[in-house]
Formats: structure tokens, sequence, C-alpha cells
């Protein structure tokens, strides 16, 4: 098998056989000429299928070493494509510290239908044992998870919800393929909001969902065509001219990180340094064994009150104020009131003082001034 790099940018982007073109091209087309009645060169609609589609498909695939991929219109479409694949009564075991976006859809949406959903730290395996019930189909686990990056084992956990007869999903939004492979792990779905560092320029917004089961995959096909959450040819272009770059870029968004991290943990007005590659983080070796790096997100709490962490993440300059992460610019936030919202009064509920970095690939000695600047204002 080739390195990630050459996979990143040659899986699924042949040379055009018409014009040679060496990026596959936009298929800016809803339909598609039939040779006959029901028979079709590629397919019958692009709801169904688009190449363009299919190139980020194929690439995404050989990335996270998946027999199928799946891509859709966001990460929570993805989600929710796999979410559909549960029944009334059905349950869920959810991480106690789970994208607020994910709890919603759960809890609001499919929780409504008569999903049931348990939040457990998943970290305790005796606890995560004992919220297994007759009728628990999924694990859902974000490692790293947003915002305290938490770190799990993806094989520990995969033994446990084998045992149990369920599915392990496992969000590596965080990490990408280029750091982490749940699939080689033991899970068996994982799930990408590729508008993070797979497109990597805050400019489309995507979803994938990877797996080897065929029966799941036929399934989620089914859903991707009948619901029709696809991206459109556009999008799935700059998906694939992100990817290309996404090996070179996560190793700044590393480093960055890093120097970042270690900065943060020596600041006087600085609480705790949550960084799976700081030595004290609780699942460090766990991160160094199962990710090949430590990513590129870091948050932090303050010694003062959400006042204080409200004013620094309103003094920044290079990093800016934003929802979202993964770009090539760095961003900041406050989750409790932004990314977070949905999950005020309930267990995910992040502290409200706590500050989340994605650390971008800009100089790293201007990203230190400017956290400098805005904690000693």
């Amino acid at each position: 098998m080739s390195g990630f790099n050459t996979r990143a940018i040659h899986a699924g982007s042949e040379p055009d056989p018409v014009t040679g073109a060496v990026n596959p091209p936009v298929y800016l087309t809803s339909t598609y000429a039939q040779d006959a009645v029901g028979v079709a060169r590629f397919s019958d609609y692009s709801r169904t299928n688009n190449p363009t589609r299919a190139a980020l498909e194929t690439c995404l695939a050989e990335l996270e070493e998946a027999r199928h991929g799946l891509a859709f219109a966001s990460g929570m479409a993805g989600e929710d494509a796999l979410l559909r694949t549960l029944s009334p009564g059905d349950h869920v075991i959810l991480g106690n510290d789970a994208y607020g976006g994910t709890y919603r859809l759960l809890t609001r949406i499919f929780g409504d239908w008569g999903v049931n959903v348990s939040c457990v730290d998943l970290s305790d395996v005796d606890a995560v044992e004992s919220a297994f019930t007759a009728t628990t189909k999924m694990l859902w686990v974000e490692t790293p998870s947003n915002p305290l990056l938490n770190v799990v084992s993806i094989a520990t956990l995969s033994a446990a919800t084998r045992e149990h007869g369920a599915r392990l999903v496992v969000d590596n939004t965080f990490a990408t393929p280029y750091l982490q492979r749940p699939l080689t792990l033991g899970a068996d779905v994982v799930v990408h909001s590729t508008t993070k560092y797979v497109g990597g320029h805050s400019d489309v917004i995507g979803g994938f969902v990877a797996t080897n089961d065929d029966e799941l995959a036929t399934r989620l096909r089914f859903h991707q065509f009948a619901i029709g959450a696809v991206p459109g040819p556009l999008d799935c272009y700059l998906l694939l001219r992100g990817v290309k770059t996404l090996g070179v870029r996560m190793d700044r968004h590393c480093s960055n990180a890093r120097a970042v991290a270690g900065f943060l943990s020596d600041h006087p007005a600085i609480k705790k340094v949550y960084y799976p590659g700081l030595i004290d983080h609780p699942g460090h070796d766990v991160a160094a064994a199962q990710m090949s790096d430590f990513g590129g997100m870091v948050s932090f709490t303050l010694k003062g009150g959400v006042d204080v962490a409200r004013k620094v993440c309103e003094s920044t300059s290079i990093f800016i104020l934003a929802e979202s992460l993964g770009g090539v610019e760095s961003l900041i936030e406050l989750p409790s009131e932004m990314t977070h919202l949905s999950t005020a009064g309930s267990l995910l509920e992040p502290p409200a003082n706590l500050v989340r970095l994605s650390v971008g690939i800009e100089d790293v000695d201007d990203l230190l001034a400017d956290l400098d600047r805005a904690l000693a204002l």
C-alpha cells in the first residue's frame, strides 16, 4: 500500500481519460443520458451518484482503510444517516463530553422518535460496561473529544462493544485519518465532519461515513439516495483539493499546538490545559499508542471565571473568534456559549471558563504573542 500522502493525492483522482486533466472534473450535471430505457452508463441521477463525489468517496475510504465510504452534505447529515439505522426503543451510549451537535441530534431528534441515550465517562471501562443494556445498538465515541480533548482506547471499547453485539462508532474529526485510523483498531464505523481538517480552508461544509460492514454500507447508501443529504460536486471538488494537503497541514497543526500547549501550561493566568500531547494528560499514553501525533486542538480553563474567559476570546487578533475548527487559520471560542450551548444543564455542559483553540498553521511565534497579549489584558 502506498504512503498516506501519496494516497491522499492520487486515490480516486486518475487523470481524466478524455482530456488528461490532472484534477477530477467538477461534474455539474443533474442527470445522465441513458443508452436504453433504464440502462445508464454511470448513474441515473446525481442524487444517486456523481463522478466528483465518487472520487472523493474513493479517496477518503482509502485513507480510512475502509471498503466503503459515503459523502454527505454535512457531518450532521452523515450522523443522521447512520442513526437512521436504529429503531424506536434502541439504546445508544454516548460519551459525556461529546460534541453538542451530536448530543442535540440524539436527544432532541432521535430521542423524540424513541431512541434512548445514556451519557457515560468512556474512560471508565466499568461504567461503560454497566451502561450496556439488552437494547444497546451503538457506542458513540469521540477521541480526542470535543471540547475537553479526552482520549479513550478504541481497541478496549471495541472489545466491550463486540461482546454486547453493538456497533462502535468513532468520530474521527479531530484526529483525521492522518493521525488515527479507528477501523484498524476495531471500530465498526467512522464519521467525520469533513468541513474541518479534511477541507482545511473554512470554505466548504461536508460529512463522511466509512465502514467495512457491507450490509451497513448498503443501508447507508440507500439513506444517502432516498433522503438526499448529499454534497454538490463543487463541494466534493473543494474537499478533494483540501485532502491532498491534509498530511502536511496536520504536521504543522500538531507542531504549533504543542508549542501553544506548552506556553499555556507555564502561564500564570491558566488553571488547566487540555491537550493529549502533555505528559500529565490522563489519556497521553493511550493517545501515544493509537495516534501518530496529538492533533491541533487545545483547550484551557482560566483562573478567573467566565467573564475573564470571554474577555480573552474577544481580545485576540490572529486567533479569530469563531465556531468550527480545522482550517488553516487559528480560531478561538467559548464552548459554553457557542458550540456547546445546546448541552447547557446536561452532563455534557463544559466548564463556563473553558476556552477552545483550533491552532492553525500560521507562524507559531505570532500565535504565542497573540495569546500572551490577550491573557495580559
